[in-house]
């Protein structure tokens, strides 16, 4: 059995993954291993029903191995249309019987402004502010405190400068989860998007009060509010994009 045989023999055996590695020792063997038959073979331990056509779907098998093997990496986003500095947040949180926190905070403030967490933080939560991950974070000044007995409602609204338009983010929702190891209360809405976007469904936003123990039993420290979208939104990019989808009234 001659050596060019012997590759011939071994080459169907392989994964595409090993068979393309084969192409790259010598110019012999790339010439072999381009045969597009030892490629329908790694096509078909991948997708056995392509290899039922008589002629490849793509130009050759190893086109279609080449392209299709492996994940893409996530498209870069265009520059979103929206920007931060176009944009206000409407924030209203109340008790059952009064307003505790009601401000119009601008896009630029709520996007990360709360740099240091405040001494007295605890370190899981300290932890989360200084994470990686894109939240969009404003201080409360002054601080409020709030009963865990008194259930805590909050509404968000944003607001478009460019179009002078407004659409909702959370509606009349419930602080319903309480952390009390990462300290943090936390309330969640469906977003409603624009009926161009009718596939655009099941994303929520999410606001936390961020707080400390008061040294009073049964109340929490409130000392700044942060607001996410999870995994749907992991940049200031991703954020504003999802924003600009949202139902504009």
């Amino acid at each position: 059995m001659t050596y060019e045989e012997v590759l011939k023999a071994v080459f169907p055996l392989l994964e595409g993954v090993d068979l393309a590695s084969c192409m790259a020792v010598s110019k012999q063997w790339r010439h072999i291993a381009r045969d597009d038959f030892f490629w329908k073979c790694a096509c078909a331990k991948r997708w056995p029903s392509i290899c039922k056509r008589p002629n490849p779907p793509t130009l050759t098998y190893y086109k279609l191995y080449q392209t299709f093997y492996k994940r893409r990496p996530g498209r870069t986003l265009l520059p979103p249309r929206l920007s931060f500095d176009d944009l206000e947040f409407f924030i209203d949180i109340w008790t059952e019987d009064q307003f505790i926190f009601s401000e119009v905070v601008p896009g630029p403030i709520l996007q990360n402004s709360i740099k240091i967490p405040s001494p007295g933080v605890c370190d899981m939560l300290r932890l989360h502010m200084e994470s990686s991950e894109y939240k969009m974070k404003v201080p409360v000044e002054p601080r409020f405190t709030v009963p865990l007995s008194q259930t805590v409602n909050v509404s968000v609204l944003v607001g478009r400068k460019d179009s002078n338009k407004v659409a909702c983010i959370l509606n009349k929702s419930k602080f319903d989860y309480i952390d009390r190891t990462a300290y943090r209360a936390m309330a969640n809405d469906y977003l409603d998007f624009s009926p161009v976007y009718p596939f655009t469904t099941g994303i929520r936003a999410w606001i936390s009060l961020l707080f400390m123990d008061s040294g009073n039993e049964g109340v929490v420290d409130v000392f700044g509010i942060e607001m996410d979208f999870m995994d749907a939104a992991n940049s200031k990019e991703e954020v504003l994009w999802l924003l600009d989808m949202l139902d504009w009234k």
